[in-house]
């Protein structure tokens, strides 16, 4: 019986996607939240959003500079167990990939969140999920171990609301299994793709269904409890007016864009778990049922 947390190989599945394939679908799926528009609040084609610090290139030149990140934590999984020694080499890659990242952005932090959740999600793949639930709980068990290696360090932004609010924030997501990436932005995804609306409005529909629920800790840091309403309570009228695809709907959304600009919230936690639901739906899997 193998030991946990031995530099044992982990029982990949035959099929299991290469370490470059699976960098290239978590690349692909910061790219394509990215390039999405109109987001509100968040960068796209047209603008910065809340934002004064970055734009779309600046974005795309982040997420191609984790592409090697990736690729080593696929790579990891593939010859550990999953265990203590397999995080604290993940967290090791993560911390590396962070570097990577703000010296492309020349310190601007535009997928530490991303990385977080994409990261983990690439290992548990890459280590022999089968279908997108199993990735969730295998990413999930990785989050909730120790990372002794951990360097003391200034708490994020999201970790300071994380404490002053008492919001879940992107630890507890992931060790939830990603309760808003499987059970609501995929869902959402599937639902607006099999009733025809095309894939843009399908992906912002999803966008808006995760705003409307999570407690974005990147919300919370710029503009409290009040500000997380507004986010809140606005994805949940472009819903409510038929979501991205109807006139009323983008007429709402539009509106939303407006306020959260005016009042400079950015939703990025709900941007990054849009990025790992494009991403578990990027995966080739061996089958795609609807498991639980």
């Amino acid at each position: 019986m193998a030991v946990i947390g031995r530099d044992t190989p982990s029982p990949r599945r035959a099929s299991a996607p290469s370490a470059v394939l699976l960098a290239d679908a978590a690349v692909r799926a910061l790219r394509a939240e990215a390039r999405l528009s109109p987001k509100p609040g968040l960068v796209d084609h047209r603008g910065s959003g809340a934002h004064d610090d970055m734009d779309l290139p600046l974005v795309l030149a982040s997420a191609e500079a984790l592409r090697p990140t990736f690729r080593e934590i696929a790579k990891a999984a593939e010859r550990t167990a999953a265990g203590v020694e397999l995080r604290e080499e993940l967290g090791a890659l993560g911390r590396l990939g962070d570097q990577a990242m703000l010296r492309t952005t020349g310190g601007v932090n535009t997928h530490r969140g991303a990385l977080w959740a994409l990261g983990l999600l690439v290992a548990a793949v890459a280590g022999g999920a089968g279908h997108e639930r199993e990735a969730a709980r295998g990413a999930a068990r990785l989050a909730a171990l120790p990372d002794r290696r951990i360097p003391a360090a200034e708490p994020s932004h999201g970790e300071r609301a994380r404490r002053r609010y008492g919001a879940g924030g992107a630890r507890s997501e992931a060790e939830a299994a990603f309760p808003h990436v499987t059970d609501v932005a995929l869902p959402r995804l599937r639902q607006a793709r099999a009733a025809g609306l095309g894939e843009e409005v399908a992906r912002l529909d999803a966008l808006l269904e995760v705003m409307s629920l999570l407690r974005d800790t990147c919300v919370l840091h710029r503009g409290g409890p009040a500000g997380l309403r507004v986010v809140r309570l606005g994805a949940e009228r472009v819903l409510a007016e038929g979501g991205a695809g109807t006139g009323s709907g983008r007429a709402a959304l539009m509106d939303l864009d407006d306020v959260l600009r005016e009042r400079r919230l950015s939703p990025g936690g709900s941007g990054d778990l849009l990025a790992a639901a494009l991403f578990l739906d990027m995966v080739p899997w061996p089958e795609r049922p609807d498991r639980r």
